[in-house]
């Protein structure tokens, strides 16, 4: 079993690219152009679809940045859009999940927050990433120790909202 370092290297700085992005657009933008993705519609349990937080911003923002730094990691742009678009896919499903599950908007639920919007975009892009199976484990575990190490420095820098 042979990690590929570049690869996953890659796939790392897209990874966070695309969680990062809707971050700093927020912190740019502030309230403007912050409509929500579920344009505040309730479902049969009275919850949101996904919550005000799910924003069109965050959505273009993760999309259009990972686009724009893909070819400067040696990636194609179109990969770097469909990679934004497969992760903030499952942030959304994710999203979907805990208020289904009875979670407040940006509640903190560990495992949904951090390795869908890693795995997903793995998995399918996989073969155009030159990952193997290993590979994506190993980017998942790698992000998830990242995220949970780097979250609480961005808070105390203002950056994010909450300490996870």
């Amino acid at each position: 079993m042979i990690f590929e370092s570049t690869r996953i290297a890659q796939a790392l700085i897209l990874i966070c690219v695309a969680n990062g992005s809707p971050i700093i657009s927020r912190k740019l933008f502030g309230e403007r152009y912050a409509q929500p993705v579920d344009a505040g519609l309730l479902l049969f349990d009275q919850r949101p679809v996904f919550g005000a937080s799910k924003t069109w911003r965050g959505l273009l923002a993760a999309i259009i940045c990972t686009a724009a730094v893909a070819p400067m990691i040696g990636l194609s742009a179109l990969l770097g859009a469909k990679f934004g678009a497969l992760s903030i896919s499952a942030d959304l499903l994710a999203s979907f999940t805990k208020r289904r599950l009875g979670f407040a908007p940006s509640s903190r639920a560990r495992l949904l927050d951090v390795f869908p919007e890693a795995l997903l975009p793995t998995l399918v892009l996989q073969s155009a990433l030159g990952l193997d199976k290993w590979d994506v484990v190993l980017t998942g575990l790698v992000f998830f120790v990242f995220e949970t190490s780097v979250s609480p420095l961005l808070f105390r820098w203002h950056i994010r909202n909450r300490p996870y």
